[in-house]
């Protein structure tokens, strides 16, 4: 190419299109990238990416781990970082890896309470659970009781906060194991019921918690499972689901007629008055 002067690589590659050796060309612009960049074309730095998901042995949940390039750490850091400042709320105790926690699980509850996951077999995907009517309506702890769609078995406390808005299908087994009957599916909140739902509360009932509708599960504030509570706009309470999972551990929401707003309870029994305008 040196001998072509100026006209460098392009007269190289026309001398070598119109001469006698025309086959040649294919070989010689492989020599002339090789010639430009010797280290050849930069890795694709997807490759890099991989997660590993490992579920505990006893079922009390699971780990993560795994790497990211540039741009895939941003986009993903980003995303949790909105979930993560917009879960906070006054007085917030929670570390931040605890918040940035939170953040995974709210991002993956809405966009599974979006159905806008891929469809899987027909179907959007979804939480499944598979659990005994007896243990499922037991207010007492029995472990190991249900087996969720990913394998895991865990309690049935677990199922029945998952229960609170869900679709419930009964399934009749006979004596060899064989299903003898399935019943209709039923969804626990109706539609026009959490929509009253969400033109009351306009958002996460708990004290202080700023979260949308959009985030909230409905819960039966007397539960519709263990203290037979019914599906009403009363008794259906709008929580995201942190402030879910604290409720179905101790915390309590409560309707006050009087004032037209929801209190919220430590375990202990003292409210928590965050959020709340002075009396």
């Amino acid at each position: 190419m040196d001998l072509h002067g100026d006209e460098g690589l392009d007269a190289a590659l026309l001398g070598c299109a119109i001469g006698p050796t025309p086959d040649a060309l294919t070989s010689m612009v492989k020599r002339a990238l090789d010639w430009i960049d010797p280290d050849g074309p930069e890795p694709d730095p997807t490759k890099k990416r991989e997660l590993h998901l490992t579920p505990d042995a006893d079922g009390g949940g699971g780990s993560i781990h795994g790497r990211l390039d540039a741009v895939g750490f941003e986009k993903v850091t980003t995303a949790l970082t909105a979930h993560q400042q917009a879960g906070r709320i006054a007085g917030d105790d929670r570390s931040h890896a605890q918040q940035m926690g939170d953040a995974l699980v709210q991002l993956a509850d809405n966009a599974l309470a979006a159905a806008t996951t891929p469809m899987l077999r027909t179907n959007h995907a979804h939480i499944a659970a598979t659990i005994s009517a007896e243990d499922l309506l037991d207010h007492q702890t029995v472990t190991g009781a249900a087996r969720l769609g990913s394998g895991q078995t865990v309690p049935n406390t677990v199922v029945q906060q998952i229960a609170c808005d869900s679709i419930i299908t009964r399934v009749l087994f006979g004596p060899d194991g064989m299903p003898l009957n399935i019943g209709r599916a039923q969804r626990l909140v109706p539609a026009h019921i959490r929509r009253a739902a969400e033109a009351r509360d306009g958002g996460c009932v708990f004290a202080g918690c700023p979260a949308p509708t959009w985030w909230c599960d409905a819960h039966h504030v007397l539960e519709w499972l263990a203290d037979h509570g019914d599906t009403s706009v009363e008794n259906t309470a709008l929580l995201c689901e942190r402030h879910h999972t604290k409720v179905h551990h101790g915390y309590a929401v409560e309707w006050d007629p009087v004032q037209g707003r929801w209190r919220t309870h430590r375990e202990d029994g003292t409210e928590i008055i965050t959020g709340y305008p002075p009396r």
